[in-house]
């Protein structure tokens, strides 16, 4: 059972619809103002702006094509996870010093999120296979951790093309230092997720199994 509170379908789609305006008004303030050269404007905010955007229709869209009918939390979750990484990028970066690490640690307790889900949703689905709470908890850390490596290369591979061809991408690399930060703080979100996961992904789980494993042995 969840010790959370769980947010109506009507509180999840309101909350989701208020980041999704903002995420628009970022677009449209990165449109506007790299013409302006307003700071804050340019390719970065619409980049970001635009790929946050798409991602917060992700849950509906799971629900409308798969037949989840996903917790509302998930969704909050889902949405929240960028919203607060596209805000980052825009502004709160350079303006609050813990903002990268609360993005990061929220940002790997969703992988880690789609990792237990994932393993928790075969386990329920076969007799056969028994994952036991200590090996989930092994398991959620090793993707998160091995994640957030693929992650850092990636960062490090755009300062690359960023230096050879003079284009301002959507992520940057501050350093050594800042890379050790951004897996520690990788952890941290894994390790809540390893934690409590069970409790509050259980549910989220078992829609899974139900809605993809029926499909499959359904022939759809």
């Amino acid at each position: 059972m969840s010790l959370l509170p769980r947010p109506s379908m009507r509180t999840q789609r309101r909350l989701t619809r208020s980041m999704q305006v903002v995420l628009v008004a970022i677009v449209v303030y990165g449109l506007v103002g790299g013409t302006l050269g307003l700071p804050g404007g340019g390719t970065k905010a619409v980049t970001n702006g635009t790929i946050g955007l798409l991602v917060t229709f992700v849950p509906a869209a799971l629900e409308r094509n798969y037949d989840l009918p996903l917790d509302p939390w998930l969704g909050v979750w889902i949405t929240s996870a960028v919203f607060l990484h596209t805000l980052g990028s825009a502004w709160f970066y350079a303006q609050i010093w813990w903002w990268d690490h609360l993005t990061h640690a929220l940002s790997a307790s969703l992988v880690a999120g789609v990792g237990y889900t994932t393993i928790r949703a075969v386990d329920l689905h076969s007799d056969e296979i028994r994952i036991p709470a200590r090996f989930a908890f092994v398991f959620i850390f090793a993707v998160v951790l091995g994640f957030g490596v693929v992650w850092e290369l990636f960062e490090f591979g755009l300062d690359i093309v960023a230096d050879e061809t003079g284009i301002d991408m959507p992520l940057a690399q501050h350093g050594l230092d800042d890379t050790v930060s951004d897996l520690t703080y990788n952890a941290v979100g894994a390790f809540l997720v390893a934690v409590f996961g069970q409790a509050h992904l259980a549910g989220v789980a078992d829609d899974v199994r139900e809605g993809l494993f029926s499909d499959a042995g359904s022939g759809r």
